[in-house]
């Protein structure tokens, strides 16, 4: 685990700013892991394409969803897209293509499907 330390957070008109980094400390938690490679990248990344694609996850936006099960179904349908609709760039193809859990590329109708 990386856990990341941040100074004060800053007030006044830098309030939307984030703290300063501080320090990163790793622990282990479970298994072996090598130390070196202990990163929170990945993570970050997804984190930054949700939040990029979906206006709910910005920061000061009206777009938030009202009912729990609204924002499950925004995150099931971009989950769904990203993964199984979308070609990425570096794969050439979708994840759900390259990881073999599909054979055929998915269309939004084919998405809609899966609701009936």
């Amino acid at each position: 685990m990386l856990v990341k330390i941040y100074g004060e957070e800053s007030q006044g008109q830098k309030r939307y700013s984030p703290a300063q980094f501080v320090n990163a400390e790793k622990r282990r938690i479970n298994g072996n892991p090598d130390m070196k490679e202990v990163s929170t990248s990945c993570v970050e990344r997804q984190n930054l394409t949700m939040r990029m694609g979906m206006r709910r996850f910005t920061r000061l936006t009206n777009g938030f969803s009202k009912k729990i099960e609204n924002l499950e179904h925004a995150v099931a349908l971009h989950f769904m897209h990203y993964n199984f609709c979308r070609i990425h760039k570096t794969l050439k193809t979708t994840p759900a293509l390259e990881a073999g859990i599909t054979d055929k590329l998915w269309s939004l109708e084919d998405i809609a499907k899966l609701l009936d």
